[in-house]
């Protein structure tokens, strides 16, 4: 299977703004986020949804992703933490989390191609940071 851009990013081939990583997991802001915060929980093993899975990796997507939103809640104080679990654009599974302070928030689309810009990425990534 040709390397995802997420495995990509793992690997350090692409830059990211990682705000935590343990053994089986990887997390990182986006760049395209539907609001600032929006973070990408996945999986270091590539597989292209998140039920294919095994139980031990499954388990330490969940954890990783407990953990990533409640250092989103601590930090940024938004009224709720959300998730979404995707496996469309990208073909490796992953969990969206992300704050939101509304119902709109929570079902807002990310616009394509309005990135954050580097700077308000980093600042971010710097609060959120493990």
């Amino acid at each position: 299977m040709e390397d995802s851009v997420f495995t990509k990013i793992i690997k350090g081939e692409i830059p990211c703004t990682k705000i935590y990583e343990d053994q089986y997991t990887f997390a990182f802001l986006d760049h395209n986020p539907k609001v600032p915060g929006h973070t990408l929980v996945i999986p270091k093993k590539q597989v292209a949804y998140v039920w294919e899975l095994s139980d031990q990796d499954y388990q330490a997507l969940m954890a990783s992703v407990k953990k990533v939103a409640n250092r989103i809640k601590d930090v940024l104080q938004p009224k709720w933490v959300g998730m979404q679990v995707e496996g469309v654009a990208v073909p490796h599974a992953h969990v969206h989390v992300f704050p939101f302070n509304s119902p709109e928030e929570y079902h807002r689309l990310p616009v394509p191609g309005q990135y954050l810009p580097e700077e308000k990425l980093a600042e971010l990534g710097k609060k959120l940071a493990f």
